[in-house]
């Protein structure tokens, strides 16, 4: 075995190490790299080697940073509009909808990427709920307001309008929309693009769509589309809970499908990505995540607001928002975390697992209140149904908990916005009649083979 001693021959050996890990792919280097661990715990000293713990430090830091360091697999619509030198913007006075996830992917703002552009004529901003420097509360209603970096005018669309108006529209040739979505009809984001695009359409004026992945990917279609009467800012459009689009794919399909009001078209352009599959979801593109919003802050967040979205919506299982793991648990003062995760466990559920957790909330209605219940862990994204386990979840509650029924204990305000998220008020009365899940699992996946039917004329990528 080789012998990592003195100066001369530590820097050597690292230098060395580290060329022969630059010819190696991340997965040869990484296998490798924990051969050579190995190596190093077996060797036997009759003193301490300093030199050589020098060198496992160095080496544990110099692979684990190659290792794991993230490299972008995609290009975005923003890097791919702006490697075109933005031809499309030209001559052309630009309104931005944006919000802090508007970035490249060396986390540039798009904000600064136009405005800084010889190119772009960039004249006003617009921002979604949580407003264009994400600044606000989930629900906080945003005025408009003069953006202290730029000196735009900033317009909120999540105010005392959510449509961009005739007078804010004045002097503006052209909309662009750059924002992460999360995959997910309730999320505002995707609502705000559409009303945007009907403003467009209703002034004339073209709509760009600065493409981003989906961070459900783009298999995943799950949930009923939208019953007309439940149309909402979280149900704005007859699609369905999970839609398995980009934001450029929805946008094609929104103006061509007739879903905008009154069935008009916008003058749709999309910028799209370059090099993102269908088959990723957000941790594969080797991107950055950016909180979408202050309970959306990792990238595995959008699949966990899938799964108990719609369940907080009643307001007395805690989902887990107030605590460093939104959506992400099923958790009351009554539930017995231990008892409810074996039963939940023993179904056998693909690709999720059931952990016992007892928290503190620091906020919301559960503030200081010592929770009890399960913390919901995906194992296999690919094959879990999402939707399902909010309701799994209130089946098995039921069967052990039969007089804490979160619908009974639910306001009457909360379960008319459950209906409203949820698209429809079926969904509720069919599981109501006997908390089981298996008596709206056909109503939740009756127009998913027809979305993917429709949507299909539509996809990029």
């Amino acid at each position: 075995m080789e012998q990592w001693i003195g100066d001369y021959g530590f820097g050597i050996t690292v230098r060395n190490q580290y060329k022969k890990f630059k010819r190696q792919s991340i997965e040869e280097s990484c296998l490798h790299f924990k051969h050579q661990s190995d190596n190093l715990a077996s060797i036997q000293t009759t003193n301490e080697d300093t030199t050589l713990k020098r060198f496992t430090s160095c080496f544990l830091l110099l692979i684990s940073g190659f290792c794991f360091s993230q490299t972008p697999k995609i290009k975005l619509g923003i890097e791919v509009l702006r490697e075109n030198n933005f031809t499309i913007l030209k001559n052309k006075r630009v309104g931005l909808i944006t919000n802090p996830t508007g970035v490249d992917s060396k986390l540039k703002a798009t904000i600064d990427i136009l405005n800084e552009s010889r190119e772009v004529k960039l004249v006003a901003l617009f921002g979604p709920e949580h407003g264009v420097r994400g600044n606000f509360a989930a629900g906080d209603k945003v005025e408009n307001a003069i953006d202290s970096a730029t000196n735009l005018p900033m317009y909120s669309l999540y105010g005392k309008t959510r449509k961009p108006t005739p007078e804010m529209l004045n002097g503006i040739d052209v909309l662009v929309y750059d924002i992460q979505d999360i995959g997910c009809r309730s999320y505002t984001y995707i609502s705000t693009m559409g009303l945007a695009m009907e403003a467009a359409a209703e002034n004339n004026i073209e709509f760009v769509v600065l493409d981003r992945p989906n961070p459900l990917g783009g298999k995943k279609v799950e949930g009923n589309i939208v019953e007309k009467g439940f149309e909402s800012f979280v149900s704005q459009y007859p699609i369905p809970y999970v839609y398995g689009l980009t934001c450029g794919e929805l946008a094609k399909t929104l103006t061509e499908e007739g879903m905008l009001k009154d069935r008009k078209k916008c003058k749709l352009t999309v910028v799209p990505m370059k090099g993102w599959k269908r088959t990723m979801t957000f941790e594969e593109t080797g991107l950055q995540w950016v909180p979408a919003s202050p309970h959306i802050p990792e990238a595995s967040s959008p699949k966990h607001y899938v799964s108990m979205g719609i369940l907080g919506e009643l307001g007395v299982i805690s989902e887990g928002v107030g605590y460093p793991i939104p959506f992400k648990t099923f958790a009351a003062e009554w539930i017995n975390g231990k008892q409810l995760a074996d039963k939940l466990n023993a179904l056998k559920l693909d690709g999720v697992i059931f952990r016992p957790i007892t928290f503190k909330p620091y906020y919301t209605k559960h503030k200081d209140k010592s929770l009890s219940g399960v913390q919901v862990h995906i194992t296999d994204y690919s094959r879990v149904h999402l939707m399902s386990l909010q309701f799994i979840c209130m089946q098995v509650h039921n069967e052990l908990y039969p007089d804490r029924n979160p619908f009974v204990l639910a306001d009457s305000s909360r379960l008319r916005m459950f209906d409203r998220v949820a698209g429809s008020d079926q969904i509720r009365r069919l599981f109501t009649a006997r908390m089981n899940y298996g008596d709206i699992s056909t109503f939740l996946a009756k127009d998913v083979e027809a979305f993917k039917t429709i949507s299909k004329k539509y996809l990029l990528y």
